[in-house]
């Protein structure tokens, strides 16, 4: 029997779904009714598929510093998963040999581990988001970069799986992806170059660090150092990297501070780039005018990995960090201002106000938060260590003082080699066309002048070959012997007071 649905049909079934819905309502007590909506509900939960979720943030909520398993996850994602996936995010960081693939917000891809199926898929973290809850933190107006100084929508990732596997996800997938993630890094490491962002106060749910690749050419055999000098700090070095297990026994933690001083252009950004090319560690380079608070100072040093050199060039420009003995000056300087109109004594002292002050750049170098990262290099320069207070001095904090000074006869032999191909052993010039001879007394004369006391720095004797390039080592050499001449033949010129001032 063929049995027609015609629109009698539908309101007949109408009518009585409304009949049966108002006997329900009328003769079953309330009780009865909730009991009879909570079994639906579980019947109709027992057919859906028991679903798990692990949210990955892309920076720490508490600390704001970058989240190493979500870098990990992005990293095994792109090598693993993103080559099923429709769509690609492609990012070729400079000088870097090949695009790198993400996850584009708002997609998904797939994985398998073990027999179980996994999705993984890219979401931005909304705004005003709390950090228990992923780590967005609050916007904050101030910042005219919006969130994250510049880095735009903190991302996460989301990860959902049968929820009956849920120890084997917890227990052994993350661990592989981690493990995955650190085996893709060893064969193909790529040493990185660092910056802290600037950051408002309240920005603290961002990464605190952008980075670049690290790709300097100095090396130890290339620095304009005596040779004496060069060979100990390498050693020093090499000692500190392979004494792990004596830091231990010691009692203290695995890191080891250099302050770098002399006049510009001696080569200590130079001794900086050959350090992190020994050792293959990363480079932090801190700009401390840019931090806010000595809080979030410690965040920054947290934020860091080991293996690395945290390098604070021209700290004497960067901060007030002079010797505490001599701010007796400071309550003079005062009574001076106060005679002044108060709103120019206001602007005036406005301007000498630090944002973060020296007990928490002490605490930055030798303080508890300093052992939270291990295997790690402290480097300071300056140009002026005199000016420096003796307690960031002391051992523990500036463990060697290196003093990088003008250009010595060893460091013009270096200079010689590598930019003209002569003055080191019994090799030959780099250009045929030079006679030996001429060299050879050419360079005799440069050395006798510095050994007299002429002095330059080895960037200006660098110079000197750069712009002989391609005309010889005898014209380099010739212009040089001029040059040191030059400078000791020349007067001395008296700094007047006033003009010592200025150079301040």
């Amino acid at each position: 029997m063929e049995m027609v649905l015609d629109w009698r049909s539908v309101g007949s079934l109408l009518a009585t779904i409304m009949v049966f819905r108002t006997a329900m309502r009328d003769f079953l007590p309330p009780e009865a009714e909730i009991f009879l909506r909570r079994l639906l509900t579980r019947l109709a939960a027992a057919f859906r598929p028991h679903v798990g979720t692990i949210l990955i943030d892309e920076a720490d909520g508490a600390s704001g510093g970058a989240n190493d398993l979500y870098d990990a996850s992005q990293l095994y994602l792109g090598a693993r998963c993103l080559a099923t996936a429709p769509t690609v995010r492609l990012h070729k960081p400079h000088q870097a040999p090949r695009p790198v693939a993400s996850l584009p917000d708002a997609h998904t891809t797939h994985d398998v581990f073990r027999g179980v199926l996994v999705k993984w898929t890219a979401r931005p973290v909304e705004r005003g988001a709390s950090a228990g809850g992923g780590g967005g933190g609050v916007f904050n107006p101030y910042n005219p970069y919006g969130r994250g100084g510049g880095g735009g929508e903190p991302r996460r990732l989301e990860l959902q799986f049968p929820r009956q596997h849920r120890e084997l996800i917890h227990g052994h997938y993350i661990q592989h992806v981690i493990d995955e993630a650190t085996k893709m890094r060893l064969r193909s490491r790529e040493r990185r170059l660092y910056t802290n962002r600037a950051a408002a106060p309240g920005d603290d749910h961002h990464r605190l660090w952008t980075s670049h690749a690290f790709s300097h050419p100095s090396t130890f055999d290339t620095l304009a150092v005596d040779p004496a000098l060069r060979d100990d700090i390498r050693a020093d070095l090499l000692r500190f990297a392979a004494r792990r297990e004596h830091y231990a026994r010691v009692g203290r933690a695995w890191k080891r501070g250099y302050l770098l001083h002399g006049p510009p252009g001696t080569g200590k950004t130079s001794l900086v780039a050959a350090i992190a090319n020994l050792l293959e560690f990363d480079v932090y380079d801190l700009e401390l005018t840019t931090v806010p608070t000595n809080s979030h100072l410690r965040r920054l040093l947290v934020s860091t990995t080991p293996k690395s050199v945290v390098v604070v060039e021209d700290i004497d420009c960067s901060l007030d960090l002079s010797d505490r003995k001599n701010k007796a000056s400071d309550d003079e300087n005062a009574a001076q201002l106060s005679i002044i109109s108060p709103a120019a004594a206001a602007a005036m002292a406005a301007m000498g106000r630090e944002s973060i002050s020296l007990s928490g750049v002490l605490n930055f170098v030798d303080g508890l938060w300093s052992s939270c990262v291990g295997e790690r290099l402290m480097v300071f320069t300056t140009n002026h260590p005199e000016r420096l207070d003796p307690a960031l001095l002391r051992p523990g904090r500036m463990d060697r003082k290196i003093e990088l000074g003008y250009c010595s006869p060893p460091a013009l032999r270096v200079l010689a080699k590598n930019y003209l191909g002569v003055g080191v052993g019994d090799e030959g010039c780099e250009d045929a066309a030079d006679d030996p001879d001429t060299v050879s007394g050419l360079m005799a004369d440069a050395e006798g002048l510095l050994a007299a006391g002429v002095l330059i720095t080895p960037a200006d004797i660098a110079e000197v070959f750069m712009g002989c390039d391609g005309a010889g080592a005898t014209a380099a050499l010739r212009k040089l012997a001029d040059e040191l001449r030059r400078r000791r033949d020349a007067p001395a010129v008296p700094v007047t007071e006033e003009a010592a001032m200025t150079t301040e």
